[in-house]
């Protein structure tokens, strides 16, 4: 599951909008740097409180541990929100179901004209191995998790090939809780251009987008209105025509927290922004823990920044509260599995008339 991202043309033009228009003076003191920064980081970490007292925050740490969605069969499928559209409530039923049994056995359906609206109870989803299991907990919960899908289709026929669009909105006990947006084409020819995003209803956005080619440029942001709060941008170039691999040889990395902007380029010179004023005497190292495809802040990479006054400090010290809930925001938006376990298998079920 993937969003269509514009494909950019030039690795001149990548770089040149991932790194913006930047002023250069002789920057500014130590001290109003530091503050900078600290402040930026420290608005940072307020935001992740409040995403994560959001109760959508849960279902994005869903994943497929344990789970047998998407296995290696090749199969195909055209499934347009017209075939599934309708109400579907989630109702216990005593069975020994397996993880392959259809799910669609576990809902009733009813009619709706327009859009796929699937209700059930918070806690089945979040612990998805148990959605096909009866446990005698089951029968005092509520449907007190509501998936409202205005927009779906599923054109699949095997990984390198799919078309893939599910956008919702999530209410959680009666109240929405944000609205997801998922965009996903794959093809042998054009490649992959995935997005996805889900805006809380605190009024913060996660998003990831991805597209691949010769250049291929990936990005995390976390944004509330007009503000990015945080950013990683990754620029990388195929060494070589026939590289398979999904990322290349790493170009361009740019790391946006409020204020603050780094970026790093492909002689592995690096450059302190302050509001876009490059900052010349900041002196940045960047550390990798190990060999990985897409570094991170939230996976793998450490970024240190000595100041003019010989004062070091990281990335990681000064966001430490908040680097594991950003990491979770980070994978989820990869693979959005709440919103697979339910709309897709339905989808599917209904598909094969299972």
């Amino acid at each position: 599951m993937k969003t269509i991202a514009l494909r950019l043309s030039g690795i001149s033009l990548l770089i040149l909008l991932l790194t913006g228009c930047s002023k250069t003076d002789s920057g500014v003191s130590s001290t109003v740097l530091k503050d900078a920064i600290a402040g930026s980081t420290q608005n940072l970490n307020n935001a992740m409180t409040e995403i994560t007292s959001n109760q959508a925050f849960d279902l994005l740490s869903v994943s497929s541990s344990g789970m047998t969605y998407k296995s290696g069969t090749v199969y195909t499928a055209n499934i347009p929100l017209s075939l599934i559209k309708g109400v579907y409530n989630y109702k216990p039923l005593k069975t020994t179901a397996s993880q392959t049994d259809p799910l669609i056995k576990f809902f009733t359906q009813s009619a709706d004209p327009s859009k796929m609206v699937i209700n059930m109870p918070l806690a089945k989803l979040k612990d998805p191995r148990n959605l096909r299991v009866y446990l005698k907990s089951d029968s005092t919960l509520t449907n007190n998790f509501s998936m409202t899908v205005s927009d779906y289709h599923n054109n699949y026929n095997s990984y390198a090939d799919y078309d893939y669009v599910n956008v919702a909105d999530i209410s959680i006990d009666k109240v929405k809780a944000g609205s997801l947006n998922i965009k996903s084409l794959v093809s042998p020819t054009a490649g992959i251009n995935y997005g996805s995003s889900f805006a809380f209803s605190n009024g913060y956005t996660a998003k990831y987008a991805y597209a691949s080619g010769d250049t291929t440029v990936s990005s995390f942001a976390i944004v509330k209105a007009n503000a990015t709060l945080y950013e990683e941008k990754l620029l990388t170039v195929k060494t070589v025509k026939t590289d398979n691999e999904r990322f290349g040889r790493e170009n361009t990395y740019t790391l946006t927290i409020g204020d603050f902007k780094l970026v790093r380029n492909a002689d592995h010179t690096s450059q302190v922004y302050l509001k876009n004023v490059l900052q010349p005497k900041a002196v940045v190292a960047m550390v990798d823990a190990a060999p990985t495809t897409e570094p991170s802040i939230c996976h793998k990479r450490e970024i240190q920044i000595t100041f003019e006054d010989g004062t070091v400090t990281t990335i990681s010290s000064l966001i430490s509260k908040s680097i594991t809930d950003i990491t979770t925001l980070f994978t989820s938006l990869h693979d959005v599995y709440f919103a697979a376990y339910v709309a897709d298998w339905i989808g599917y079920d209904i598909f094969y008339k299972r």
